[in-house]
């Protein structure tokens, strides 16, 4: 029973935010690493990220149980009740919402209610089922834990959280286009209106091609700007060069689902290398731009 609840929060996901927390947080750092604080941010940010995870389970309930990878979830089986479902869920949000709220700072619990809102309300309830834009969306909700992990630290908003935040979030659109397309025939089965089912397979490597280059172009600013070094400059271009690679050579694949899989799994490659790469690729200290 215990795997169930487990599974309800979607570990796939919790380590990704988890991972990209933990590269924010090593952004402000500097290499100077609190690691009480550290742990409590991780710990916060996953309990909010799990909590948001299993109202999505709720919500989809009926998208679900259309779709081949999605089917065997305890709320479709049955083995967990939505209303038990909805508990488990308040209490992880309620004690990560407040983990960050009475220890770390008001700027990460910020950030934390904003990934939540978008995730379930703007995301999971509205636009997943209605427009091609939902994408776009979810983005802000997979940006907030970076974001997090950094102004707990830093306890601004300042250029480069901005930066990451903008960045992370580009790098959602190719990522999340490259599950649809590899999981083509699951959503089109459970009509949902992602890009590749609602238009077509060929626009969405186009826009794909066009986010990498966004979110290289973006990130590229941390080094602009002084918060990063020339370790990070080479590695990050040498890491997105190749997913440019990717993306092109996707216009000439003759399987797109066997292509799919291996681009959406660099991206995961690429998002994990560049987040750890921040706990040595940091410039310090840091110029501590503000924005207002």
């Amino acid at each position: 029973m215990l795997k169930k609840y487990l599974f309800l929060t979607k570990p796939g996901i919790l380590f990704g935010n988890f991972v990209t927390t933990l590269g924010g947080f090593f952004l402000a750092a500097q290499g100077s690493v609190d690691f009480l604080l550290l742990l409590i941010t991780l710990l916060a940010t996953t309990l909010v990220v799990a909590s948001g995870c299993v109202v999505n389970n709720v919500i989809d309930q009926d998208i679900d149980q259309k779709m081949q990878r999605t089917q065997s979830r305890a709320l479709v089986q049955k083995t967990i009740s939505p209303s038990v479902a909805l508990i488990f869920s308040a209490a992880l949000g309620l004690l990560g919402f407040g983990m960050l709220w009475f220890y770390v700072n008001a700027y990460a619990f910020g950030f934390a209610v904003l990934g939540f809102v978008v995730y379930v309300g703007f995301y999971s309830l509205w636009s997943k089922r209605t427009t091609i834009h939902q994408t776009v969306i979810g983005s802000i909700s997979g940006a907030s834990p970076p974001v997090i992990g950094y102004t707990a630290v830093s306890n601004e908003f300042d250029v480069a959280a901005l930066l990451i935040f903008l960045a992370y979030a580009l790098w959602q659109m190719p990522h999340s286009w490259g599950i649809a397309i590899y999981r083509f025939d699951d959503y089109k089965n459970a009509g949902i209106p992602i890009l590749p089912v609602a238009r077509s397979i060929l626009r969405t490597k186009v826009e794909s091609l066009i986010y990498v280059l966004l979110f290289a172009a973006v990130l590229n600013g941390l080094y602009c700007f002084g918060y990063t070094n020339l370790f990070f400059l080479f590695t990050f271009n040498t890491l997105c060069a190749y997913w440019v690679y990717l993306s092109i050579i996707g216009f000439k694949a003759e399987n797109d689902q066997v292509w799919a899989k291996r681009y959406f799994l660099y991206s995961v490659i690429l998002i994990t290398a560049l987040s750890f790469s921040f706990s040595f690729s940091y410039v310090s200290p840091a110029p501590h731009l503000p924005l207002f």
